[in-house]
């Protein structure tokens, strides 16, 4: 299976638009929303990207950043620690671009959101996700998708938003596909990239109803049941069995949550023969028993 797309698909990944945006300095914006996953685009000039927890990282023409877990951020133009910034908000209510008679700094600043906050695949993900530019350009993989979204966020027209939206879909595919190869934070990006521990993570992702055992993983991955364990804790960040737990009560939400599934069928699609179990190991994860989680999804419906 495609497990990088079937995750995209399972985490529900929706972009939220994108601005273009001119500055002259000195300029900050701040980004304050965390339900918005940050998409910044470098399209001329430079500029630094602060954190909350105060470090800074200098960003030059041709770089997207991505912030996947939708941490506090700011962009600004180099130096400008100690300036008020502007509210992402109060960008995001205009028209949808800044233009600037002769700006210093030019960038295409989008979002995302992300239907599953809780999946396990989000959690040990970088703060940030950059994709170097080369010689002031996008990366060449990068360059054409960069420029079809730049293009509609500068001067799109009907349906810009469906169009940024496609592009911006296979954008953060690729630099996801891209980062994994290189990931060297624990997590499930750096998990795909291991070929043993992404046997593994196909397996559980495509049959979450199979009875998997630590052995079974293992032997499914092509190594010892010790040998897996390990490999599989120092990638992903977390014990296989504990990474499998999570990835059945999510996907068990998500099942309980349409209304239409009975907790009894929701526990078999999960890997679950006793609805006991089930019931128990919901409850113990989530603080409430599935079928009193079902109707409160149902009335927010």
């Amino acid at each position: 299976m495609d497990l990088l797309s079937a995750v995209f698909r399972e985490v529900h990944f929706e972009s939220a638009g994108y601005r273009w945006l001119e500055m002259r300095a000195p300029w900050r914006i701040d980004f304050d929303r965390p339900e918005l996953r940050g998409v910044h685009i470098i399209a001329k000039g430079s500029c630094e990207i602060e954190f909350a927890d105060g470090s800074v990282e200098e960003l030059d023409a041709g770089d997207l950043v991505i912030l996947p877990r939708g941490d506090m951020h700011a962009l600004r133009s180099p130096g400008a620690r100690q300036m008020r910034g502007v509210s992402e908000r109060r960008v995001a209510d205009d028209a949808g671009s800044h233009r600037h008679p002769e700006p210093h700094t030019v960038v295409v600043c989008g979002a995302f959101l992300v239907g599953e906050p809780d999946h396990p695949a989000l959690r040990g993900l970088p703060r940030a996700v950059r994709v170097a530019g080369e010689n002031g350009r996008p990366a060449p993989w990068l360059g054409p998708l960069i420029e079809a979204i730049s293009a509609e966020a500068h001067d799109g027209g009907p349906g810009s938003d469906l169009v940024m939206a496609r592009l911006s879909d296979a954008m953060l595919l690729r630099a996801l596909r891209a980062r994994a190869s290189t990931m060297d934070h624990p997590g499930w990006l750096a998990g795909i990239a291991d070929p043993y521990v992404a046997v593994a993570l196909e397996a559980m992702h495509g049959d979450l109803g199979r009875q998997w055992t630590l052995a079974g993983l293992a032997a499914a991955a092509g190594l010892s049941r010790a040998a897996f364990a390990a490999r599989f804790s120092e990638r992903v960040g977390e014990p296989a069995m504990s990474y499998l737990l999570a990835l059945r009560m999510q996907r068990a939400k998500v099942l309980l949550a349409d209304g239409e599934t009975t907790v009894a069928a929701a526990a078999r699609s999960v890997g679950y023969q006793s609805e006991v179990g089930f019931a128990a190991a919901f409850k113990r994860e989530t603080g409430v028993p599935p079928g009193r989680y079902r109707k409160m999804r149902k009335h927010d419906r």
